[in-house]
């Protein structure tokens, strides 16, 4: 007696809507996803329960005719694909034409719609798989879909969605991340009868602060980088001073979709790791945009990963970009702010689009500022400075400023016949224009410098700025000199897999321009017989397998640049200027204006924060004034 048969056209639907419609949110994405791709520019969704009781799609895009509603629900059915030839260059949201005949094969499904131009609408109902007679209705243009009791003929997949916060959380998040993606269409969530999001068709820069808030566009820095076919578009929040930004702001979108592709989140992994602190995740909008033919999304059910054909030059290319971003010195924050500030007439709140017109000229700014203070060494007596005091009573130095914060005699004030241009820099007078950082007028404890500029109080931490001064510039010497090997005296051995063996062999010359020589001693065995010079005492098994691996995975590795970057913020750390030692008033502002002009200057080596800013405004509500 045969086993093997043949399954119903019902049964196959619902084993594919338990993967196309995991959850409430899932059919949610499809449902707008073809909104989108019907041309749509409103798009209201109803929700009731977390979407499990209903879910409801309207738009008002170019609708269907009367015979194309069947074929909508009829499984593999599609206006969106026609030749083979189509999935090479997949420029739709949506193309296999199953998502709406698993949502109508596990739920009350109902669809009407109104193609554009035409004299009446048409309504069709499935329930449970079992499709209905097309009937005439009412409706103005474009589609309305409604699901009603998610899964109520599939208990057994029922029981797995959780409670109805659970699941209106992640349709809530769906819907921001297809807002996100299409800011130039306007979007409506209700839910249990509440309007929860309503936002008008805007500017990418308007749909950021609608979706994402003022705490991440308060810290985000625009990037817009090209190279070839590909562009990279967007925000990331640097992990600046007094800037807490959103938990899971992480969105990343390839030709217009939401994707979470693995050689994606390690390139911005590597951006992002040397101004994080701890266990801090990354946050970023980015957009990027290359030839359909050079990406493949057919490779998920939910199409939430991609396959890019050339994945090494992409990697590459996120995480340049997003470095130069993450790199602007202080001194290009605070003006950045600045200029949003006075855009917005609020300090605290910053408006990216002034943003915008700032950071795409910040990067050429920081690159000709002068350097304001002597080179630093990583040595405790490094710090000192060739500047002397001013001959005053107070030792404020030659400064006007100075003179109108604490009243000094002009007569007072002598001038330095050997000022550096450090000393230059505090001279600036506060009415002609303050630094970003401002000068300094105090020292507290020996750990913190005060500083007074345009916006308020500044508060740095003395050390973890000097540290990172010092980083950078130890950095900048290690980039310039070819990365030198050491022959090991012994070679070491180490069992590898099959594709440990074969990536070995297949970027042998990537390995030796790292200063690595690996030699197969066997068809399961590698010889580690030359590692970088500077990590010549690592574990050199552990390190080779991590730099394998990322080779395998991306095409490239960062390892030993970490691992550089490490022992050098180490060596940084120990020759920074330490906590507890006295500064001169001139010896702060160079450390001021050296922070300004430093990349990553607004977090140390170990991703703390280096300073502080507090407004006047803030200050005078800590104090109640004005109330």
């Amino acid at each position: 007696m045969p086993v093997i048969h043949p399954l119903s056209d019902q049964l196959i639907n619902q084993i594919a809507a338990g993967e196309v419609v995991e959850r409430p949110a899932a059919a949610l994405k499809e449902l707008l996803e073809n909104s989108l791709d019907a041309q749509a520019t409103h798009i209201e969704v109803t929700l009731t329960g977390g979407g499990c009781k209903r879910l409801q799609v309207s738009d008002d895009g170019t609708g269907m005719e009367r015979e194309d509603l069947p074929q909508a629900v009829a499984r593999h059915a599609t206006s969106k694909i026609v030749a083979p030839s189509d999935l090479d260059a997949i420029a739709t949201l949506g193309f296999r034409g199953e998502a709406l005949a698993s949502m109508a094969a596990v739920s009350r499904f109902s669809l009407v719609s109104r193609a554009r131009g035409a004299a009446h609408a048409w309504r069709l109902d499935v329930e449970g798989g079992t499709v209905g007679a097309v009937e005439p209705a009412a409706l103005a243009s474009g589609t309305t879909i409604t699901l009603d009791d998610l899964y109520f003929n599939t208990p057994a997949r029922r029981k797995f969605l959780r409670t109805e916060a659970t699941e209106w959380a992640h349709c809530e998040e769906t819907f921001r991340r297809i807002a996100l993606a299409y800011p130039d269409v306007a979007f409506l969530l209700r839910h249990n009868g509440r309007e929860i999001h309503r936002w008008p068709g805007a500017t990418r820069e308007e749909r950021v602060q609608q979706a994402l808030g003022e705490a991440f566009a308060q810290g985000a820095r625009f990037l817009d980088t090209a190279a070839a076919d590909l562009r990279l578009t967007g925000y990331v929040v640097s992990p600046a001073a007094g800037i807490a930004p959103p938990k899971d702001a992480a969105y990343f979108f390839v030709n217009g979709r939401f994707v979470r592709d693995r050689v994606v989140l390690h390139a911005l992994r590597e951006a992002f790791r040397d101004v994080l602190h701890g266990g801090r995740q990354p946050s970023y909008a980015l957009w990027l945009t290359l030839d359909a033919r050079s990406v493949d999304v057919n490779v998920h059910p939910q199409k939430t990963e991609v396959r890019f054909r050339d994945s090494q030059a992409i990697h590459r290319f996120i995480r340049q970009s997003v470095e130069r971003a993450l790199a602007l010195p202080v001194g290009s924050q605070v003006a950045m702010s600045r200029a949003a500030s006075s855009a917005t007439g609020n300090v605290q709140h910053s408006n990216l689009e002034a943003r915008r017109s700032y950071i795409t000229e910040a990067p050429e700014h920081a690159a000709n500022a002068p350097r304001t203070s002597a080179c630093y060494q990583p040595t405790q007596a490094a710090f000192s400075l060739p500047v002397r005091e001013a001959a005053t009573p107070e030792g404020l130095g030659p400064s006007p400023f100075y003179g109108k914060l604490f009243g000094a005699k002009s007569s007072a004030v002598t001038e330095n016949a050997t000022s550096s241009s450090a000393l230059s820099a505090v001279a600036e007078d506060v009415s002609t224009g303050v630094p970003p950082l401002g000068f300094a007028i105090a020292q507290l404890h020996g750990i913190y410098i005060l500083a007074q500029n345009h916006a308020g109080l500044v508060l740095i931490d003395m050390h973890a700025a000097h540290e990172r001064i010092v980083y950078e510039r130890m950095k900048e010497t290690a980039a310039s000199r070819p990365l030198p090997s050491q022959q090991l005296l012994m070679p070491v051995s180490m069992a590898a897999t099959t594709l440990e063996m074969a990536t070995a062999e297949a970027h042998a010359e990537t390995l030796a321009t790292l200063g690595f020589e690996l030699n197969a001693m066997g068809p399961a065995t590698l010889a580690i017989r030359c590692l970088p010079a500077m990590l010549q005492d690592a574990d050199a098994e552990r390190l080779a397998r991590a730099v394998l691996r990322d080779l395998h995975d991306c095409g490239s590795t960062q390892e030993i640049e970490v691992r550089r970057n490490e022992l050098l913020a180490t060596m940084a750390c120990h020759g920074a200027v330490r906590a507890h030692r006295l500064l001169t008033i001139p010896e702060m502002n160079a450390l001021l204006r050296d922070m300004e002009h430093t990349e990553r200057g607004g977090q140390c080596n170990h991703g703390r924060p280096t300073w502080y800013q507090f407004t006047l405004e803030s200050l005078d509500a800590l104090f109640m004034r004005g109330k």
